[in-house]
């Protein structure tokens, strides 16, 4: 018998080996650096779907690059993006990453610091991985621009890619007086979502913001329908 070398290589049922072994699939980096990959790149991918100008690298990076740039104990203060919207490039938004420890007023006041000096900020996100003090989150809603907390495992996959997910569109202001008028409606009497629904979140809406959802079924076929948030 030839020696075991303790690989095991594949076989494509007729007894060849297909050449990769099962260890060639095993992350052997740090599950830090992967959440903190799958969670950036989600972040990337929602900040894109809101209309911000998100690079293609960004969205692109395989998490060997993320990793060649960032090493496996990864810097927090590097994972920042910040961007402006396509359509009006004084609209900014800045997302900032914090560590695992407790999310206390001193973490909230070094955001504060980086935030002070940048000209027409209109969002903040901050991505968090441990629970939020209360003194914390009452130094966040002194901010004055949009501020939303995202934990970091609500990050690790984009919910809007998943096969069972109908379409979300966001509809603009002109649509949504448009659809009104054609149904003779009031917003009231739209179906209605939860500002805290995770659809809602990713795309961050805002009371009154209409979303217009497409159904494709094997049983229901193509049908659409509407969500007020509220």
């Amino acid at each position: 018998m030839g020696e075991n070398t303790g690989d095991t290589e594949m076989s494509n049922g007729n007894g060849a080996a297909n050449g990769k072994c099962l260890s060639t699939f095993v992350d052997t980096g740090s599950v830090e650096s992967h959440r903190y990959y799958l969670s950036r790149r989600t972040l990337c991918e929602m900040l894109r779907d809101r209309g911000y100008d998100i690079s293609n690298e960004d969205i692109d990076m395989s998490l060997q690059q993320f990793r060649d740039l960032h090493g496996q104990t990864v810097d927090v203060d590097r994972l920042r993006i910040s961007a402006s919207h396509v359509s009006d490039v004084n609209d900014k938004i800045l997302a900032v990453f914090c560590g695992t420890g407790a999310v206390k007023v001193n973490v909230i006041r070094w955001i504060a610091t980086q935030i002070m000096n940048m000209d027409s900020l209109n969002r903040l996100i901050i991505v968090v991985q441990s629970p939020i003090t209360n003194q914390a989150q009452k130094a966040v809603d002194l901010f004055s621009c949009k501020t939303e907390i995202f934990q970091i495992t609500d990050l690790l996959v984009n919910i809007t890619k998943h096969v069972l997910k109908p379409k979300h569109r966001v509809i603009t202001d002109a649509e949504k007086e448009k659809l009104l008028k054609k149904f003779n409606l009031d917003e009231k009497q739209l179906p209605r979502m939860s500002q805290k629904d995770a659809i809602a979140q990713y795309y961050g809406l805002e009371k009154g913001q209409v979303i217009e959802v497409t159904y494709n079924g094997e049983i229901t076929g193509l049908h659409v329908t509407y969500r007020c948030i509220w």
